[in-house]
């Protein structure tokens, strides 16, 4: 493009390193916000949601999660809760490790009550799960069993059980555990209607005696970052006993006031601890220092936050050394 008469050949050369400073400061403006902006970790490289596996615990089902289940799935989450054996923590585990190897993609892995104790060794080794989530749940450590923690943090439990014997094929023979009809309410569900306990305790399913005399082999949380719910009305697992669990594992941590069943009673909480779970950028733990909190969240984003002013900083350092530069070339190319 020719250069205008009027302007002369000199202008014409200041107007373009005129437009090249321009453009180099809206270029850096541009770097700028673009990695100072929050990313969000909720699709993966394909732009697919992490799959997220719901496991229930002693006494319930799958369905338990329905209100959880119809909260992700608008959000556009794949969703399975799969039935959880209850005959073992050995055997129980292995199951749904085997569910996992299913699932196609990043896991976010959710327990609630003995679940949580399932999913800690169901976990261990797959780099596919990216985040574990208790609700209101047994973490065990390597070692421990449930009977070994609820020792040392007793609850009403132990007032609402009823052993019954049972046969299986081939000779096979054990001890299930069943909770008491009127004590079910109280215990395992204090926040649900009286006609929903019921229900609960029609349709209970047992848990072998196993389930919790077993110890845990291995402890994922110690690998994998770990989200915890704790139920301050819980009486079924002692909320002491939550809270220690949550603090040894570096668990981001939420408190309610719930029953045991938290995520019936209270299913937006137990979705948003989720979300926040399968949104997470990294693998960073919070300090152990850390108290748990319903303001957790907040102290949560101060390490996005932290690091969007340095990248805010250092594209401003480079948009002003850019400047300075493009000026001082001019400045050396001004005829004396």
């Amino acid at each position: 493009m020719a250069a205008s008469p009027a302007l002369g050949p000199g202008r014409t050369r200041a107007r373009g390193r005129t437009r090249a400073r321009v453009a180099a400061a809206g270029c850096a403006v541009a770097v700028c916000a673009a990695l100072a902006a929050p990313a969000t970790a909720e699709d993966d490289a394909a732009g697919r949601k992490p799959t997220v596996v719901l496991i229930h615990g002693a006494f319930a089902d799958g369905s338990s999660w329905n209100g959880v289940i119809q909260r992700l799935e608008r959000r556009g989450y794949p969703v399975i809760a799969p039935a959880n054996p209850l005959r073992g923590l050995t055997t129980d585990s292995a199951y749904i490790a085997s569910v996992l190897h299913s699932v196609k993609g990043p896991i976010v892995l959710v327990g609630h009550s003995y679940g949580g104790a399932v999913i800690s060794v169901a976990a261990a080794g797959n780099s596919r799960v990216k985040s574990l989530v208790y609700v209101s749940a047994q973490a065990l450590d390597k070692g421990e069993s449930g009977q070994s923690l609820a020792a040392r943090y007793p609850s009403e439990l132990a007032t609402a059980i009823k052993a019954v014997p049972y046969r299986a094929g081939g000779g096979v023979r054990g001890t299930d555990l069943y909770l008491k009809r009127d004590k079910l309410h109280r215990v395992f569900a204090a926040d649900l209607p009286a006609g929903t306990a019921k229900l609960l305790a029609a349709t209970q399913r047992p848990a072998s005696t196993a389930a919790f005399s077993e110890k845990a082999k291995v402890a994922a949380w110690r690998q994998i970052p770990s989200w915890f719910l704790v139920a301050r009305q819980d009486k079924t697992i002692n909320p002491r006993q939550e809270r220690f669990e949550a603090k040894r594992a570096h668990a981001h941590t939420v408190e309610i006031n719930s029953s045991h069943v938290a995520m019936i009673a209270h299913p937006q909480a137990v979705t948003d601890l989720i979300v926040k779970a399968a949104t997470a950028k990294g693998s960073a733990r919070p300090s152990p220092a850390a108290s748990p909190s319903d303001s957790r969240a907040r102290a949560e984003s101060r390490p996005a936050d932290t690091a969007a002013a340095w990248v805010t900083a250092g594209a401003a350092a480079l948009l002003l050394g850019g400047g300075a530069l493009l000026i001082g070339r001019r400045r050396r190319r001004r005829p004396r």
